[in-house]
């Protein structure tokens, strides 16, 4: 690309001889005043235009960089977005700058008829100029774009550029990213591309709807809600059952019952845990070793208004212990009906996360526990998975902290979390 600069009395001026010169193939890069008006002498607006080599006439033409001094090409083309960049910051201003002398000229003008010869053809050229550059460095941002961008049978514009890298990035499915982005191209009102900032938050609405969240609820008058948590061994079951008997327990606005349930007997270390938190928050706690009696142990809480269970922690491959968890709840001869919750951390990829849920899958899961946000910088993992099973977030654990580091699901927390990481001073 050359670059050229025209002088002229009025930014017009100078652009009618940048035309004289090479014709309508330049782009307008800027345009300055270099020279203010004063008594006896006139105003000088220098504009610079760049223009491709091959439109340049044979009086602008140089011969070509020897081939050592010349730049690579993926070098070239950071140098011709830079120049892009420059020229779209400046497309507000060229107005504003083109306006200033005019603005001067009008006032000085003595009769409404010379005013009206001069300033609708001034504004009429300028307009028309700045037009052609807004529509020039729209096609070029389309090209590079193109080169980038996924194998979709609509491309991305380049306003959403940022979105799809920070959702890309974030361990989400491509295919799911996909389907997203083609959602939101298909609906979103076309005035809301105008930059990323509305992008952005048209990306978050969509987000939002397709993020299945349970919102907490109490039990009602006469009932008691029965919760059990599942999942493999080291994801956290035991602090996030301690996390949530003391939020039931003291942190809401009526202070409940909480009972607990261990079927954990294979660890000793975790059920002596449990029974430290349950001394220190004086609840009840019961301890299953078979099957047959874990009817026995509900029913020995039946004063509680929530009974959570605690179960062995098992690899996702262990048929053996899922097995155990899965008699447990179909000897379950109580009027209760138990609410399965999968726990699983939000620290694995997302591959390992849907290998998980299919093992336990058998145990009837009803909601969703993710556990270590503090502990990834990756969460479209946690939406995948969400999205691909259609089971609702209930909770996210976000550290090791009974009861501080738990977080009631919201659609709007993951979101937050998926595009700009996890920040503990929003919990």
């Amino acid at each position: 690309m050359k670059i050229l600069t025209f002088t002229g009395k009025t930014p017009s001026e100078a652009l009618r001889k940048a035309k004289m010169e090479i014709g309508d193939e330049g782009m307008l890069i800027e345009t300055k005043e270099v020279q203010k008006k004063a008594l006896g002498r006139d105003a000088l607006y220098e504009i610079v235009i760049g223009i491709d080599e091959e439109f340049l006439p044979q009086a602008y033409k140089q011969k070509k960089k020897p081939l050592e001094s010349q730049q690579p090409l993926k070098d070239e083309s950071k140098d011709v977005l830079f120049d892009i960049s420059n020229a779209a910051k400046q497309i507000s201003e060229i107005s504003k700058m083109a306006t200033d002398p005019l603005e001067r000229y009008s006032q000085k003008v003595q009769t409404q008829e010379k005013q009206k010869l001069v300033e609708p053809k001034e504004l009429k050229e300028i307009k028309s100029e700045i037009n052609k550059l807004t529509d020039k460095v729209q096609l070029i941002q389309h090209m590079f774009w193109k080169e980038k961008s996924p194998e979709m049978e609509s491309k991305i514009p380049p306003e959403f550029a940022e979105i799809y890298k920070l959702a890309s990035q974030s361990g989400m499915k491509k295919e799911h990213l996909d389907t997203l982005m083609e959602i939101t191209l298909e609906h979103m009102p076309y005035k809301m591309r105008e930059n990323s900032h509305t992008v952005k938050r048209y990306f978050r609405t969509i987000l939002r709807k397709m993020v299945p969240i349970r919102r907490e609820t109490t039990p009602e008058m006469g009932r008691k809600k029965v919760m059990m948590l599942v999942g493999p061994t080291g994801v956290g079951k035991t602090t996030s059952i301690a996390k949530l008997a003391a939020r039931y327990s003291y942190l809401m606005e009526k202070k409940y019952k909480v009972g607990l349930v261990v079927l954990d007997t294979y660890r000793i270390g975790a059920v002596e845990q449990l029974m430290q938190y349950a001394r220190m928050m004086k609840l009840g706690i019961e301890t299953v070793v078979d099957p047959p009696e874990f009817s026995h142990a509900l029913e020995s809480l039946q004063y509680c208004d929530y009974i959570l269970i605690d179960t062995m922690g098992s690899s996702p491959y262990d048929r053996e212990k899922i097995s155990k968890i899965y008699e447990c709840l179909e000897g379950n001869t109580t009027q209760y009906t138990i609410d399965v919750v999968l726990v699983v951390p939000s620290s694995i990829k997302y591959e390992d996360l849907l290998i998980t849920y299919d093992k336990f899958s058998s145990l009837g899961i009803d909601s969703l526990m993710f556990t270590k946000l503090d502990e990834t910088m990756g969460f479209g993992n946690i939406f995948s998975l969400a999205y691909d099973t259609k089971k609702p977030i209930s909770y996210f654990s976000v550290g090791q902290e009974v009861p501080e580091d738990l977080v009631t699901a919201s659609s709007d927390f993951l979101i937050e979390c998926l595009l700009h990481g996890f920040d503990r001073s929003k919990v």
